[in-house]
């Protein structure tokens, strides 16, 4: 309970912290030409839950977990259409060979930090296991992805367990989708500012295509063709080695052929942003839909829209996953939040807000 309450008081400061921070369309930055869902989130995509656990505790400890459940009910008896796609596999995505044999996915999808990956993995497979309707069940799949949060979390210490995972699993909900330094982007660096967990959607021919990213990555930050980082000169980390982990959703009539060719986009939307995709940089897609059994799959030719809401949805998430990350110190080092106000002169300056920069 002491876990799960720490926990609850971490989630409460962030918010509390995070509450004064715009996400994109609050400072006029339209990203691309389709429109958002209502809440501009993953959750657009109906039932789709997200859920966090915060570890901020003492001087090292920032951390934490972060949930995608494609629907409430059991996965591994309502398995969802899935696919992975990997653009550079420097990181561990447990779980992606046999999401990529079955095109399926039977279990929340969980992000966290690299060292907690088997801890997180182990306490999927508990939770899983103790569903009712699944007391046979003898082998479940675990889809847990991970960036490395190192430079401000005491990554070695493994801090996130069963208790933080169920404890997101279990406040995982629909509507609002807290961003920024929470869950799985608590510890982590974007671009040489303070990155997390960042959301978008956009909709298409009826369709709705919803992402969320943990953005740990490196590069020079571009915004809507502005060149943010190289005006503001970020002085935080920023070798290019890192990862970032993008969930797509959505309720489009797909197999896992074209989720895959759905997953492939998230990184035309990570190349907008300016991203140096280096040597040491883990950069993975993960699709679903929660269509099952359609009666009619779209067409090769009828994918093209949706492969640019996956684009736009990626590139405006990573935005948000910087403009609402706060300032974090751990470890011994501090990394700056995105400035805002000298972000927004600079998009003014290119005349990135309000239409992309062409």
């Amino acid at each position: 309970m002491r876990i799960v309450t720490l926990i609850a008081c971490a989630l409460c400061l962030a918010a509390q912290q995070t509450a004064t921070r715009p996400r994109a369309a609050d400072i006029g930055l339209t990203v691309g030409t389709l429109a958002a869902g209502p809440l501009d989130a993953i959750t657009d995509v109906a039932g789709v839950r997200v859920g966090h656990a915060t570890l901020n505790r003492g001087d090292s400890v920032r951390t934490g977990v972060t949930v995608i459940l494609p629907h409430g009910g059991n996965l591994f008896r309502e398995k969802v259409p899935g696919a992975v796609f990997v653009g550079n596999a420097f990181g561990k995505l447990a779980g992606s060979t046999q999401v990529e044999e079955l095109g399926e996915i039977e279990t929340p999808i969980a992000l966290t930090s690299t060292l907690n990956v088997p801890r997180v993995a182990d306490a999927i497979i508990d939770y899983m296991l103790a569903l009712p309707g699944n007391e046979n069940v003898r082998s479940i799949n675990p889809l847990v992805g991970e960036t490395n949060d190192g430079y401000l979390n005491d990554i070695r210490g493994r801090h996130v367990g069963s208790a933080e995972v169920l404890a997101a699993l279990q406040q995982a909900h629909g509507g609002v989708v807290e961003e920024g330094a929470v869950g799985a982007g608590a510890g982590t660096v974007a671009f040489g500012f303070k990155g997390g967990i960042g959301t978008a959607s956009r909709k298409t021919g009826g369709y709705t295509v919803g992402v969320l990213v943990q953005s740990n990555f490196g590069g020079t930050l571009v915004m809507n063709g502005a060149p943010v980082g190289r005006e503001l000169a970020a002085g935080g980390p920023n070798t290019g080695n890192g990862s970032i982990m993008m969930i797509v959703a959505t309720d489009a009539p797909v197999d896992s052929r074209n989720l895959r060719r759905m997953a492939a986009r998230t990184m035309f939307g990570l190349a907008r942003t300016g991203s140096s995709g280096s040597n040491g940089s883990g950069d993975f897609g993960i699709a679903f839909t929660t269509l099952r059994n359609p009666a009619k799959l779209l067409s090769n030719d009828e994918m093209s829209p949706l492969f640019l809401a996956v684009i736009e949805a990626t590139e405006e998430a990573i935005y948000n996953s910087l403009l609402r990350a706060v300032t974090v110190t751990g470890s011994g080092h501090t990394v700056q939040a995105l400035p805002i106000e000298r972000t927004v002169e600079i998009l003014k300056k290119y005349g990135a807000i309000g239409s992309r920069v062409k």
